[in-house]
């Protein structure tokens, strides 16, 4: 029952419960019959209080939710919304401003009317429900069908439940601040083809429906097609700065679709999807290093392009770009002796190695093939705050944020840091931040020996110019770190992941911690001939074992 305290008495109503089910009958208001649990909707409680003229109070609950008071606010929410009570509807939030404009603009703007809400099962303080309606415009009607979910919440000033009001529970793809609106589409549809001239579909292809909602936005209008009148999600300032694109929900007319081609490989497409969709929260991208060509980019979690767009932590396999630097400075010769103590104190941070391993009298080669720390984190007091922000910069081509991929992306991130981050940032900690897009990239600059910005579409295309870098590693450097990153293949710790991959290769894995996670996430990148990919799996464990499988497999398939 939880604690109680004491406040002024509001009077409650309860709405009517008939046979187990929610009757609506709202003449001329075009909505259906919402039927609510089932087989039998629990019936409102009133707590009863004593009451004067001079003293009216009741008891109000803190504490968890009970099972009838979730089912009570969503059946109170649910039941305003469908009858177009957007008022009401929204007086049953915690946020009654924001849930009446974007409940008003459901029928305004999003043209959509005849709404049947049914609601699944509770989970806690959670209820699902589907959602079925007819989206209407200018004499065009098509039906519409979705779930979604909402959850319950209690105020703190008063008890009550109410709907804790987020936009997506209008549709699980709005984000707040976004909309749906009904008309005709500003930017005309585009047919995505591969690299072959095959046309690529989100249902062939799951992980490309960013993707292509990118390459519409912008190549739409150049493509020569024509709009059409669509259901869209219309983005929101927060949401564009994420750059995410504006997404077709429905189309009640189709437009004339123009034509744009990737650089996409079918078979290579199709093995990455297949190769993510084993594991949780996976990405990966393939590029061509000879040329900057993306042939493959897949999520396993699909909405959000994290192979694109993600800023993770890339962990140790930010030690390649390190080591560059290290090496161009006279700091670390792959052959010479390198200390890789247990511990390394640096800006009052006490920095270790995965299960506190050192290496007596090793070579810098031995440590990046094992990935110890503490020989990076040892240089650090030989370095400026800055070295490590212009190498990845001036000979990677990262966190310039100038790249012109054909779609949004995400650049990398190396902060200018001092101290202790500064340390933990030549370990791929700190503020580093990457993608597999950005990792596949850094091997493929060390097979090629010069930066390539990637890209999806030709600047050929719309006469885009593609970034480039200032400069490039020395012969030596360059020479040095292939020889890292082989041997870190062929007996380091990428040796397992990388078995039975021949041929001109290299590799390096990284495991990244992240706080509130008990597993790392796991990182891989690395190069076969004319090939690169890098992945990521989040929360699941050291890179080798996560995200090297999956690398590999596409190097094999590719070579």
């Amino acid at each position: 029952m939880g604690n109680r305290r004491r406040v002024a008495e509001r009077r409650k109503t309860n709405p009517a419960v008939l046979g187990g089910m929610i009757a609506v009958v709202v003449g001329g208001a075009g909505f259906g019959v919402y039927a609510l649990y089932g087989g039998g909707a629990v019936a409102d409680s009133r707590t009863s209080a004593s009451s004067s003229a001079d003293d009216e109070a009741e008891d109000v609950k803190t504490g968890p939710l009970s099972a009838e008071e979730v089912t009570t606010a969503a059946e109170t929410f649910l039941t305003a919304w469908q009858k177009g009570k957007v008022t009401e509807a929204a007086a049953a939030t915690d946020d009654t401003a924001a849930a009446k404009a974007l409940l008003a603009a459901y029928s305004k703007d999003a043209h959509i009317k005849d709404v049947t809400l049914t609601a699944g099962a509770r989970t806690g303080d959670k209820v699902s429900f589907s959602v079925k309606g007819t989206v209407s415009y200018k004499g065009t009607s098509k039906p519409v069908a979705y779930d979604s979910s909402l959850t319950v919440a209690r105020r703190a000033e008063d008890g009550r439940p109410l709907v804790a009001w987020r936009s997506a529970i209008v549709h699980p793809d709005l984000r707040d601040g976004d909309r749906l609106v009904t008309g005709e589409s500003g930017t005309p549809p585009v047919k995505a083809l591969d690299r072959d001239g095959g046309e690529l579909t989100e249902k062939e292809y799951p992980s490309l429906g960013s993707v292509l909602d990118g390459l519409r936005e912008k190549y739409g209008k150049k493509a020569g097609g024509k709009a059409g009148v669509e259901l869209q999600v219309v983005r929101g300032e927060a949401s564009k700065k994420d750059e995410l694109s504006d997404k077709t929900l429905l189309e009640l007319s189709k437009g004339t679709p123009g034509t744009v081609k990737t650089t996409l490989s079918p078979t290579l497409q199709a093995a990455a999807e297949k190769q993510v969709a084993a594991k949780p929260k996976a990405s990966v991208v393939v590029l061509r290093p000879s040329t900057g060509e993306i042939l493959a980019a897949a999520n396993s979690s699909h909405g959000f392009n994290t192979a694109f767009q993600g800023s993770l932590a890339p962990g140790s396999t930010m030690k390649v770009v390190t080591s560059s630097l290290l090496i161009e400075k006279g700091l670390a010769t792959a052959d010479k002796q390198r200390p890789c103590p247990k511990y390394f104190t640096y800006g009052h941070w006490k920095f270790q190695n995965d299960d506190k391993f050192e290496i007596k009298g090793g070579t810098f080669k031995a440590s990046f093939a094992r990935s110890c720390n503490t020989a990076f984190i040892s240089q650090a007091p030989e370095l400026d705050d800055d070295s490590l922000t212009k190498q990845a910069q001036q000979v990677f081509g990262l966190s310039l944020n100038n790249w012109s991929v054909g779609v949004p992306t995400f650049d990398g991130s190396v902060p200018v840091q001092s101290q202790a981050q500064m340390a933990a940032s030549l370990i791929g900690q700190g503020g580093v931040r990457m993608n597999p897009l950005n990792m596949a990239s850094v091997s493929a600059t060390v097979k090629s020996g010069t930066f390539k910005q990637p890209y999806l579409v030709s600047p050929e295309v719309d006469g885009r110019r593609l970034a480039t870098a200032a400069r490039t590693m020395s012969a030596s450097t360059l020479s040095q770190l292939r020889g890292l990153m082989a041997y870190t293949a062929a007996y380091g710790t990428a040796a397992e992941a990388m078995a039975g991959v021949s041929g001109d290769v290299g590799a390096k894995t990284g495991s990244a911690e992240v706080d509130g996670q008990k597993k790392p996430n796991g990182w891989f990148t690395a190069y076969r001939g004319d090939l690169a990919a890098a992945g990521v799996v989040q929360a699941a464990g050291h890179g080798g074992e996560t995200a090297g499988p999956i690398v590999a497999a596409l190097l094999k398939l590719g070579g």
